[in-house]
């Protein structure tokens, strides 16, 4: 008897082991999250600092970045992995991502997760104009956090020299090309060695060309992103525009790369730059002269387009995973936070409330350039998306870019891609 009682005991003691060790197993819920950049770099430092702040902070969870290249290639891995049934629990991509998302049924509702009155609080704590390309059809589909807005650049000591006053840029299209024309400079040959302004129409065309369609009243696309607008006259006048800058020999001729017109701005090749506020910290780390950050300049209003990065939960992830997916989303872009992204990056901080604590409001008085993109979020616009984004942006890029190299007028080019876009769109009507 004592035999029998000694084995049954072993073996309800190794069963409660056996349980135990389950339950430890299933107590770590793994996030994999693709993040969009190259492997190294000042951001992904930063990525990795907060993983290993909310792993320490929530032992349970194991949180591991993957550094998945640019947007268009984390979209495409985590497309490509949704499909062979492992894709990322989280992924930031970009907010005009969202449709394709949709469409591939490969995400779910940040709604979903919604459960107290203090997630609802959370959810309405984000700028209004990040939530434009955040939301459709009644539902939260991505969770601000690399966000941002186009803000111009400008050299004040080349504006001082060229007889403009430093501390007030352009403020319109006539301001804008006047003062380019006088900071562009050339050498006894005629050459150019100092473009007043530069204008990226490579990497996101349709994004830099939105800050003029936006200040000139125009709006690309309808909310559903089943329509666009690209023969709209307002649209053609701001494309003129942009050729004519060209054409006036104050802006580079053709296409004009994104990655290397912040090079331009430090080695004074350029005088005025457009470009992401995310390139804040860049700037400010290596222009060696005293600079400016401003506002679009506008033409019947200002604003612009924003951009930049969401959280997004995918489908296929199993439920432990996805709330401890949101957990992690919802802790990353808490206040104190949000204020430290923005200050490691020059990003937007997302919410009103993280500009709300010591550590912006010190940065803000300190650095006042880095609070020009929020003052222009009352103002901007969402950031062009549709449907078929892919392909629909294709149509409007080629066209630009058609435009300005001058195989096309503006208005051939934009009704070309008009053209292609509702071929595109036909089928979402």
């Amino acid at each position: 008897m004592q035999r029998k009682t000694f084995h049954r005991f072993m073996l309800a003691s190794c069963a409660a082991a056996a349980l135990g060790l389950g339950t430890a197993q299933a107590q770590t819920t793994e996030i994999s999250f693709f993040y969009p950049v190259a492997v190294g770099g000042a951001i992904a430092k930063t990525i990795d600092g907060f993983a290993a702040e909310f792993m320490k902070a929530n032992p349970g969870t194991k949180v591991t970045p993957i550094y998945a290249g640019a947007y268009q290639e984390a979209l495409v891995k985590a497309l490509t992995a949704n499909k062979s049934g492992t894709p990322p629990v989280t992924s930031v991509l970009l907010t005009t991502d969202m449709y394709t998302l949709i469409d591939e049924d490969a995400i779910v509702p940040i709604d979903n997760f919604i459960k107290t009155a203090e997630d609802k609080a959370w959810l309405g704590s984000f700028y209004p104009a990040f939530m434009l390309n955040s939301r459709t059809s009644g539902k939260t589909w991505g969770v601000p956090f690399q966000r941002s807005t186009v803000v111009m650049f400008y050299n004040k000591e080349l504006l001082k020299e060229a007889g403009l006053d430093p501390n007030r840029p352009p403020q319109t299209w006539a301001e804008l090309k006047d003062a380019a024309t006088k900071l562009t400079k050339k050498d006894a040959g005629g050459k150019v060695t100092q473009w007043g302004l530069q204008i990226p129409s490579s990497g996101f065309p349709y994004w830099l060309f939105q800050t003029l369609t936006t200040t000139n009243g125009a709006i690309l696309g309808n909310e559903a992103g089943t329509q666009v607008k690209f023969d709209d006259p307002k649209v053609i006048e701001a494309l003129q525009y942009w050729v004519d800058l060209g054409k006036a020999g104050v802006h580079p001729p053709g296409v004009v790369e994104w990655g290397t017109t912040p090079k331009d701005f430090f080695e004074k090749k350029a005088a005025m730059m457009f470009t992401t506020t995310g390139n804040l910290t860049n700037v400010k780390n290596n222009a060696k002269f005293d600079f400016g950050v401003a506002m679009i300049p506008g033409n019947s209003r200002k604003g612009s387009p924003t951009g930049g990065g969401n959280f997004y939960i995918f489908k296929k992830s199993t439920p432990a995973q996805q709330e401890a997916a949101f957990k992690f989303i919802k802790w990353v872009t808490h206040p104190e936070r949000a204020a430290q992204w923005s200050m490691d990056t020059g990003y937007v901080a997302v919410s009103e409330a993280a500009y709300g604590t010591d550590t912006l409001r010190k940065y803000g008085r300190d650095f006042p350039p880095a609070l020009v993109a929020r003052d222009q979020l009352p103002m901007s616009v969402a950031e062009f998306s549709t449907h078929d984004n892919q392909r629909v942006t294709k149509a409007l890029n080629d066209g630009l870019q058609a435009a300005l190299t001058g195989t096309k007028t503006p208005a051939q080019a934009m009704q070309d891609a008009q053209r292609e876009a509702d071929r595109l769109l036909r089928t979402y009507k």
